[in-house]
């Protein structure tokens, strides 16, 4: 298990290179939901366009980095955070993303400097080319979601938000493979109700939750980029076993419908992953009880946007 005393250290340690993303809260009345607050978490406003970034230093920081770099798999934004961790730190980084990877993450790995290549379809193939690149070079592997240093890393979003809205009654946290949530869900404990959010057509946690332990499941769906990885990480799952309180799934279209929310309402533009936990409320597939006061990480921006 993560203790709060190395989250506490790991943020020390990473302060210096990271932002204090804002909270922003969204009055429930705005949403059809009068006697509830919503308090948002804006990661999506972290370096890179993710939360990843604060994993992403907590390994470059605490591990011993070889001369031939670095490597990562992902979907796309964890690959972004890692090169740019490694652009800041001067080490040099290879990152394997699949094809179904956005063309704005795609980009932005390469704005940073680090060497990509595309493996794939999906998440899993990425991994398998990561894998053989390590065994050829030794390059040191960080692991988007099933690795201690990442999820000690994104434990320290939960520890800002406790810290920016102390008195939370519940928060929701989309998962992928699960780091996010691990890391947010080892701060909290039982302090507040956690729920988890998945995409219904990438289900990781659902499928594991079911079977008992980490299986694999479906990777598609509008968010496939960001929450698709082929099962849940095997660190987080008894983390998540311990202390989620509830699992639920999302459609697609509850996806965009809470995209298009968010931009109506703030000006917000999240990826489908940053809008799934808003999808959770609107969908009412959470339902708080009267006077809760909600907490959403809005994880992601990484959009393809075009401004002319």
């Amino acid at each position: 298990m993560i203790t709060r005393s190395e989250i506490q250290e790991v943020e020390t340690r990473i302060r210096p290179y990271i932002r204090r993303t804002p909270i922003l809260e969204i009055d429930g009345a705005d949403v059809g939901l009068p006697s509830i607050r919503l308090i948002l978490k804006l990661e999506l406003l972290q370096h890179s366009g993710s939360f990843k970034s604060r994993g992403g230093f907590t390994n470059l920081l605490l591990r011993d980095v070889p001369d031939v770099g670095v490597v990562a798999a992902s979907g796309g934004n964890h690959g972004a955070a890692i090169a740019y961790c490694a652009h800041r730190l001067n080490y040099r980084a290879k990152i394997f993303v699949p094809s179904v990877a956005s063309p704005a993450k795609v980009e932005l790995i390469r704005g940073y400097g680090a060497d990509l290549e595309i493996a794939g379809e999906r998440y899993a193939d990425a991994l398998e080319a990561s894998e053989e690149y390590i065994a050829k070079t030794g390059a040191m592997p960080i692991h988007a979601y099933d690795q201690r240093e990442t999820l000690l890393g994104q434990g320290t979003t939960g520890m800002e938000l406790n810290e920016q809205f102390p008195d939370l009654d519940s928060l929701l946290v989309a998962v992928g493979g699960g780091g996010l949530l691990g890391g947010v869900a080892s701060w909290y404990r039982n302090d507040v109700k956690l729920i988890a959010v998945e995409p219904e057509l990438a289900p990781t946690l659902d499928y594991a939750l079911k079977a008992g332990k980490p299986v694999d499941a479906p990777a598609g769906g509008i968010a496939a980029d960001s929450l698709a990885p082929k099962r849940v990480g095997e660190l987080m799952f008894p983390i998540a076993k311990q202390f989620v309180d509830q699992s639920i799934l999302v459609t697609d279209e509850e996806i965009r419908n809470a995209q298009k929310t968010l931009w109506r309402l703030a000006r917000i533009a999240a990826e489908p992953g940053g809008a799934a936990t808003l999808a959770g409320i609107l969908s009412k597939r959470y339902q708080p009880e009267k006077g809760e006061r909600v907490g959403l990480i809005v994880c992601g921006g990484n959009l393809n946007l075009q401004i002319s």
